[in-house]
């Protein structure tokens, strides 16, 4: 299947990288190079750019397209939550720009036998990096009931998840669930009807839990932000579309932190702890897609772009 994602908020984000031609940029999340390919092509001479994805069908399609431009591009196999270490081994130090683009890929969706999807039976997946053990049904199959209810609730957000867990529990009693059409199955028994009918398809909170469990997308957010800012040249600036308010709150916090880092007391009349903002955020709100993109394509509805600019020390 050929690998196909539009990136959302397009202009927008390129426009708010502020692209230098010699500059170093980082795209973190590199997917087809809808983004990349647009940083590489303001690049010149002395300029970089440096991908990273740990989707192996990504690496393979950003390869190709970015080989008009494989003078100034470093693509690396790999999780973005390891940036800091990935570019000390290209031995690189600062860098002007970072982008991080969260969330799953059209491709990703699209492509069924991923099992990142309710809408195609297929087997239950949801693995980013195909490299690693831990799957999808490996959580559904194995995860205790309290353990199961807690990613339901809390990276689904979902209202019935000790209902939803109880039941995965019941039915895996009797035979391990396989598939993706197995599990939105069971999700949409365990709601109750009269709730099934807004919000959408009744699996959608509970799939995308088990995807951000099964891949670690909030604890790898976490990890990197506060690493990535700070390995920004003074007036780099480090750009990140968030797709649901999990991440878009951990996005907004770590910006706000590196803002105003001091932890005195608010009734302190003077700042005692020394520690000064390294960071300052380019939008006081985050930008959202216009209505022409939202026409074009409806999954931009819940993206939001957050940037930072770094500070001088």
């Amino acid at each position: 299947m050929e690998f196909h994602h539009v990136p959302v908020l397009f202009e927008e984000t390129i426009n708010a990288l502020a692209i230098r031609p010699d500059g170093i940029y980082v795209d973190g999340t590199l997917g087809g190079a809808g983004h990349s390919s647009a940083i590489a092509a303001r690049l010149t001479e002395g300029g970089r750019l440096i991908g990273i994805d740990r989707d192996g069908e990504a690496i393979e399609a950003a390869t190709e397209r970015l080989a008009p431009y494989a003078d100034r591009c470093t693509i690396v196999r790999g999780n973005f939550r390891d940036m800091p270490a990935i570019l000390d081994d290209l031995s690189v130090g600062q860098v002007d720009g970072i982008l991080l683009d969260l969330g799953v890929s059209s491709h990703q969706f699209d492509d069924g036998e991923r099992g990142f999807s309710y809408r195609t039976d297929a087997p239950l997946d949801m693995r980013m990096d195909t490299r690693q053990s831990l799957t999808a049904a490996d959580i559904v199959n194995t995860w205790s009931e309290k353990d199961l209810a807690w990613i339901l609730k809390t990276y689904g957000e979902e209202r019935f998840a000790g209902r939803i867990a109880s039941a995965i529990v019941r039915a895996r009693a009797e035979h391990p669930v396989k598939t993706t059409f197995e599990l939105a199955e069971l999700v949409k028994s365990a709601i109750p009807a009269a709730k099934r009918q807004t919000g959408g398809h009744p699996a959608k909170r509970s799939f995308q839990a088990i995807r951000i469990a099964c891949n670690e997308e909030l604890a790898a957010l976490e990890e990197v932000l506060d690493p990535a800012v700070k390995r920004l040249a003074p007036g780099g600036r480090m750009a990140v579309i968030t797709f649901h308010s999990l991440e878009d709150r951990i996005v907004k916090n770590h910006f706000r932190t590196a803002e105003n880092p001091c932890t005195c007391p608010p009734d302190f009349p003077v700042c005692m702890c020394g520690k000064k903002p390294y960071g300052k955020n380019v939008f006081r709100h985050p930008v959202t897609a216009a209505e022409g993109e939202l026409e074009e394509n409806p999954r931009a509805s819940s993206a939001k772009l957050r940037v930072i600019e770094r500070l001088p020390d």
